[in-house]
């Protein structure tokens, strides 16, 4: 069986996108489909990358999915997570790459090239909230909201993936 790939994408991946990836890969396991997915994450910036190693997820972050009970398992264990730069591969290999934003969408397209086979979305608009972005911790600092948009968003795509009987 094919797995559905998705790579969420954010600016550094250090905050929104990671914490979207980990948020999904904790329902994916609940729901007991881990086998049924790929989920990563990468950023449309090098600015948490250096010298070829990016760095971990934000602190802050970490502690708000530790407060979710999320990495806990060795599917969720985020320890390991590194910021990674979006590619011009990541378009053909991956089935989604959910933006944070706008502007990561503008990015992300930047680096693929064109989305012609319209794989490239606005995480929040399986949230039926089409257009918005997932609040910026970085900027505001609050990343209880950055996690309440986040599960919207992911609730959303399951949901989404289950009408479409792709899981």
């Amino acid at each position: 069986m094919r797995k559905i790939k998705i790579l969420f994408v954010c600016h550094g991946n250090i905050c929104r996108s990671p914490i979207s990836e980990f948020v999904l890969k904790d329902m994916v396991e609940k729901r007991g489909l881990i086998d049924k997915f790929e989920i990563a994450s990468a950023a449309t910036s090098t600015e948490e990358i250096w010298n070829g190693r990016g760095n971990p997820i934000y602190p802050p972050a970490q502690e708000e999915l530790r407060k979710h009970n999320i990495g806990n398992t060795p599917y969720t264990n985020f320890a390991s997570k590194r910021a990674r730069q979006v590619t011009r591969e990541d378009y053909s290999y991956y089935d989604y790459l959910l933006c944070a934003d706008t502007n990561n969408i503008r990015n992300t397209i930047r680096i693929t090239g064109s989305d012609t086979e319209n794989r490239i979305k606005l995480l929040l608009d399986f949230a039926d909230r089409p257009g918005q972005s997932i609040a910026d911790p970085w900027y505001t600092g609050d990343f209880k909201a950055t996690y309440r948009d986040v599960l919207d968003g992911c609730n959303g795509f399951i949901s989404y993936l289950e009408k479409e009987g792709l899981i």
